[in-house]
């Protein structure tokens, strides 16, 4: 390599209780794509953050083009032609998106009394949406009205608005289709031949092979090992980020797989605002039932109906054989029935509460007593979970919003699994988590089969589908489209019925 557009040489960074940095260092070409995996808790975001100058390093040194630079702040490496996508989204959304666009640095005309220019501002705007393949149109539309992909999609075309040079892209595609991420890897394309680099962190590993020129691992902080173009795969990427081999990534090690007698019945199930075709399916205990379908097919939507956030308005749920009337979370939560949510932020954690808080809020009923909650029954309930499914956290006080995303939903996963789920609905159960952190849920998921429990596992994510089920419903338009096991189980059937044909 050539001077380096950016070097970053032995950053290290600490914080209360936590060594985020060790002496990490890499460095990134030219129009290179450089990839940073590692675990949550790896320390790649926090080494994003120092590069884009949000944090200051207590150590090392930062150089763009061979010079030592030492931002004051976001704006100073904007600036610079730093600019990072974070992997929360940052938009105004009660303004337009022309407006979130050119936020801070609007255009103006006029002379003495300036005012905002709008037309130059819309124009401008047209050409930067055109580039991540979103119409013209959308200039004007405020940017509460888009759906998350669009979202994510205005905060990458602010980015490209700038003279940047490094563009950061923490978890772009968390919130794309599809068709959008294969948008998202043009703009890449197009941001190489112009000689932007690029530093690219993905916990998606067949995207990274797509994008990368090279990757870099982190583990615990510090520098794992580098692999080259020819040597990005799977298995070499896992075996630097966990520092072991994962053998048997997708364990059914406690299952028969054939499941034993239905425990969630749904039978012809309608619920408001949900499709006129209703729907019925099967959980059996001791096994793990797979759900697939295309966005908006309705899959989120029929596992919030059986967890009593919409209500049903057709057909019955069976528990046992045994009819069941859940209309409210509370009445799910007194029957066994739990829902892992697939916005853990949003829906699954009170994130300015602590992880011990978060842990015993549904457990309330097991720690009380006649004088209120019991300190050392839920210090203990606490304490379980936090080392059964190794949450990193520095205390059971941490704000849980302050943990890495892994830990939010190993966090969300222990405050149900203290309930002794008899049904658990897994939404996206991986989705924003490290290779390390996947391995260990699988394990997890498929020990709580093994003793009986029935999972049902909502999922978009192919690979883990086919790895982890033992049946798959596919979902097409609000309705089951079909069922598939065994030998008929396969990537090519699950998409045929997820598109609306026919096994």
């Amino acid at each position: 390599m050539s001077t380096p557009r950016l070097e970053v040489t032995g950053a290290r960074k600490q914080f209360p209780g936590v060594l985020a940095l060790d002496g990490v260092s890499l460095a990134l070409a030219p129009g290179e794509v450089l990839a940073v995996v590692g675990e949550n808790g790896a320390g790649k975001s926090t080494l994003m953050k120092i590069v884009a100058g949000v944090y200051t390093p207590d150590a090392g040194e930062v150089k763009l083009d061979g010079r030592p630079v030492r931002f004051d702040g976001p704006a100073g490496a904007t600036a610079a032609g730093v600019s990072l996508i974070h992997q929360e989204l940052n938009l105004a959304e009660n303004l337009t998106v022309a407006d979130n666009l050119f936020l801070g640095r609007e255009l103006t005309r006029g002379g003495f009394l300036r005012a905002l220019d709008r037309r130059a501002m819309g124009e401008r705007a047209a050409g930067l949406l055109a580039r991540v393949g979103l119409p013209a149109t959308r200039a004007a539309a405020r940017v509460e009205r888009l759906p998350p992909g669009e979202k994510q999609l205005v905060e990458i075309a602010r980015a490209l608005g700038t003279e940047v040079r490094v563009l950061i892209m923490d978890e772009p595609t968390s919130s794309l289709t599809q068709k959008e991420t294969e948008q998202l890897y043009l703009v890449i394309d197009g941001l190489k031949a112009a000689g932007v680099s690029v530093l690219y962190i993905s916990h998606r590993l067949a995207e990274v092979k797509r994008v990368a020129d090279r990757v870099t691992v982190l583990r615990d902080g510090r520098n794992a090992g580098e692999l080259a173009k020819s040597d990005i795969t799977h298995d070499n990427m896992v075996r630097l980020m966990v520092g072991r081999d994962l053998k048997q990534f997708y364990p059914k090690v406690h299952r028969t797989g054939t499941g034993g007698a239905p425990v969630l019945a749904l039978r012809n199930v309608q619920f408001r605002g949900g499709p006129d075709t209703p729907a019925s399916l099967e959980v059996r205990a001791g096994e793990i039932l797979g759900m697939a379908g295309l966005v908006g097919a309705g899959r989120t939507e029929l596992s919030e109906a059986v967890f009593g956030v919409r209500a049903v308005t057709g057909g019955e749920l069976l528990l046992n054989n045994e009819p069941v009337r859940i209309a409210s979370p509370a009445d799910a939560i007194a029957a066994g029935v739990l829902l892992v949510p697939e916005d853990r932020r949003l829906h699954g954690l009170i994130l300015p509460e602590s992880v011990g808080f978060n842990l015993s809020l549904p457990n309330l009923d097991k720690l009380g007593s006649l004088l209120g909650v019991r300190p050392r029954a839920e210090a203990a309930l606490q304490r379980t979970w936090i080392e059964r499914l190794r949450v990193k956290t520095p205390s059971a006080a941490q704000p849980v919003g302050l943990l890495s995303g892994g830990n939010q939903q190993k966090v969300v996963y222990g405050k149900w699994l203290a309930r002794d789920p008899r049904v658990l609905i897994l939404d996206e159960p991986t989705r924003g988590v490290d290779v390390g952190a996947k391995a260990e849920i699988y394990a997890l998921v498929d020990e709580l089969a093994g003793k009986g429990v029935a999972v049902w596992m909502i999922t978009s994510d192919m690979e883990e589908l086919l790895g982890m089920s033992d049946r798959v419903v596919v979902m097409h338009e609000g309705r089951v489209a079909g069922e598939l096991a065994g030998e008929r189980l396969s990537e090519e059937a699950v998409m045929r019925l997820a598109t609306g044909g026919r096994t």
